[in-house]
């Protein structure tokens, strides 16, 4: 088994980070340690329960968590008891190690709790060490008049990390919720474009599909009268219910991808019924743009023999839609530009390319909801095609749909 040595430190530290109390247990009883060392080589050397009160000034710490309060007035009590009884004969550091408990009580509880505590702390370690040292023994107190402006400023500086790192946790769990709730917000916003542009959709193949069962209706009638005259009109009934059959087919693959997509959100008769959108209106979308000061170029190459081999309407409206909602992004995010569009295919499939060149210099996009892209998303899953937008290399930007009309899709509830 190979072990990385440089994996151990980082797994140590995981281990560690997910367990508080052993962390805390193993760096107070280092620092305990440490404390201790600092003063038992002293000469003449101290007694062993001296040694003991001056380490135990850090044990508080393992509590610092959850009750930083009581660890702070714990820590003060334990170093004014050892400069009152003075086990050490010799000059001790001072009160520095309350810091960390100074440091612990800011982080952990507000500043109209914490302030007050520390001042109490400061106040009384200084007092202590100016006593004990007018005291008449051979032992000196740490307290010179060089040591209240140093005590001030360690004390203020543990205080002020500690407060600072208490803000910085706190703007960081607002910002924790904050991300909890946009995150929530922009998947409600999602799921309302998608309910959005099924029904926009549902409404472009209402057209579509009252076409075709107008059609299917006339020619019935017509086999009807055909077939009422005479048997010697037979060839054109059966033509006529051909062509029934051939509408009733195309009908009836609009009809599902209706199905499919229909939104029940909006009432029958909310909006009125536009006029149908196909690939020989892209010109008024080509103007529109143009008027916005963008340059198109737009190529249309659709091979078909006769209105029976042309894309079907629904097919069209979608890439109808998409070129739309193509030129409408390019008109916000990247302002008077340079456009190309191209639309080839035939009867069952469209390929449609919409690519733009980069923004001007200080060019100021319209913010977007990103509903957009949404939208055409549906509409091309609508005919089992596929859609790729994104960035190009020059900072330009690139979308390219593929309609497929060869398989009709089956409604989602079937699925």
């Amino acid at each position: 088994m190979t072990i990385q040595v440089n994996a151990l430190p980082g797994a140590a530290l995981r281990r560690l980070a997910g367990r508080p109390r052993l962390t805390d247990a193993v760096w107070v009883g280092g620092l305990t340690l440490f404390d201790m060392a600092t003063v038992v080589d002293r000469t003449p050397g101290p007694p062993g329960w001296g040694v003991a009160l001056w380490g135990a000034q850090t044990v508080p710490l393992l509590w610092r968590r959850t009750a930083p309060r009581a660890v702070l007035l714990a820590m003060t009590g334990l170093y004014v008891l050892f400069q009152a009884l003075g086990p050490v004969p010799t000059k001790v550091p001072g009160p520095f190690l309350l810091m960390l408990g100074v440091y612990a009580l800011a982080r952990r509880r507000p500043a109209s709790a914490s302030a007050p505590l520390t001042v109490l702390s400061l106040v009384s370690a200084a007092v202590t060490d100016a006593l004990t040292g007018h005291w008449e023994r051979p032992r000196l107190g740490s307290l010179e008049p060089i040591s209240v402006t140093t005590f001030v400023f360690f004390f203020a500086l543990a205080w002020l990390l500690g407060f600072g790192r208490r803000r910085i946790d706190a703007d960081a769990a607002r910002l924790r919720e904050l991300n909890r709730r946009l995150a929530a917000e922009r998947e409600l916003n999602a799921r309302q474009a998608v309910l959005t542009e099924r029904a926009r959709i549902a409404r472009d193949l209402h057209d579509v599909v009252a076409h075709h069962v107008s059609a299917i209706a006339l020619q019935a009638r017509a086999a009807e009268d055909v077939l009422v005259s005479g048997p010697l009109q037979r060839e054109e009934a059966a033509q006529a219910v051909g062509v029934i059959g051939r509408t009733a087919d195309t009908a009836l693959t609009e009809m599902r991808r209706l199905l499919g997509l229909l939104s029940f959100g909006e009432r029958d008769g909310e909006r009125g019924l536009a006029p149908e959108p196909s690939l020989d209106r892209l010109d008024q979308l080509v103007g529109v743009a143009a008027s916005a000061g963008c340059r198109v170029t737009c190529a249309v190459e659709v091979d078909e023999v006769d209105r029976r081999s042309a894309p079907p309407a629904g097919m069209q409206v979608s890439a109808y839609r998409v070129v739309q909602e193509s030129l409408t992004n390019v008109v916000k995010h990247a302002g008077p530009v340079a456009v190309r569009i191209a639309v080839h295919g035939d009867g069952t499939r469209l390929t449609i390319e919409v690519d733009n060149d980069p923004p001007a210099p200080g060019h100021r996009p319209v913010p977007g909801t990103g509903r957009g892209l949404v939208g055409m998303r549906e509409r091309v899953a609508a005919f089992d095609g596929e859609l790729d937008a994104g960035p190009r290399p020059d900072g330009g930007w690139r979308l390219y749909a593929v309609l497929s009309a060869r398989v009709p899709h089956a409604p989602r509830g079937d699925r």
